[in-house]
């Protein structure tokens, strides 16, 4: 069961983050932190998108707001 665990250790490690440890050696500030402010304008993006369709979606009127309309109410 050890060895299960260590591979899957080494599946992250070694293999998937080695971008990751490319941006951490590097000298330059902004350029080892572009991987960041990409993934956080990314979510920004889509953190809007999401907020205009869940707008567009309240604004047409489709949806049952009764108490019955879920089981879970």
């Amino acid at each position: 069961m050890r060895a299960f665990f260590e591979g899957i250790e080494d599946l992250f490690v070694n293999g998937l983050f080695w971008p990751y440890d490319f941006f951490r050696f590097m000298s330059n500030w902004w350029t080892s932190n572009t991987i960041n402010w990409i993934f956080a304008i990314l979510g920004t993006i889509a953190m809007v998108y999401w907020l205009i369709q869940l707008k567009k979606f309240d604004d047409s009127g489709e949806e049952d707001k009764t108490i019955t309309a879920h089981s879970y109410l």
